[in-house]
């Protein structure tokens, strides 16, 4: 089984993961936009508020519909989100953690994703982690990035 987080964002989700590309070291793979959706299935049922209407897509045109980044063998997914899907600018109630072999690696990553952003705890050694650092990004996601686990007696 994969776990994958997938990201949802106020009409900016493209710079986000321009952001996230450089600062994690990955590689969009897969960038699917709203104008390239196909018309619905001829006779199908109006949503009736569980999607975005029709105008509504066509509204969102360049907006990100689906992007895939792929970071190792790890994958971050995210859109921009419909009006009709309430959406405050901000990720809230989700925090990804990412863990580095080494304490440098943690702290690269680290003051990368904290450009522009909010460090919540700034990194440094705790009783599990040579590295550990708490931030909320630019684009209003938290991360946590541990960096060097230290083992148990």
């Amino acid at each position: 089984m994969n776990i994958t987080p997938y990201l949802h964002f106020k009409d900016n989700c493209e710079e986000a993961f321009a952001f996230y590309e450089k600062a994690l070291g990955g590689q969009i793979i897969m960038t699917s936009r709203f104008k390239d959706m196909p018309p619905p299935p001829e006779g199908a049922a109006n949503n009736e508020g569980c999607g975005p209407s029709p105008e509504e897509i066509k509204a969102m045109g360049e907006k990100i519909m689906h992007i895939r980044l792929q970071v190792g063998d790890a994958i971050l997914m995210g859109s921009d989100t419909p009006p009709v899907f309430k959406h405050s600018g901000k990720v809230e109630g989700c925090t990804i953690a990412l863990g580095f072999d080494t304490p440098a690696e943690a702290e690269k990553v680290f003051a990368a994703l904290s450009e522009k952003g909010t460090v919540t705890m700034p990194i440094g050694e705790t009783f599990w982690a040579e590295r550990f650092g708490m931030l909320d990004d630019a684009f209003g996601v938290s991360w946590m990035v541990n960096g060097g686990e230290k083992k148990g007696p």
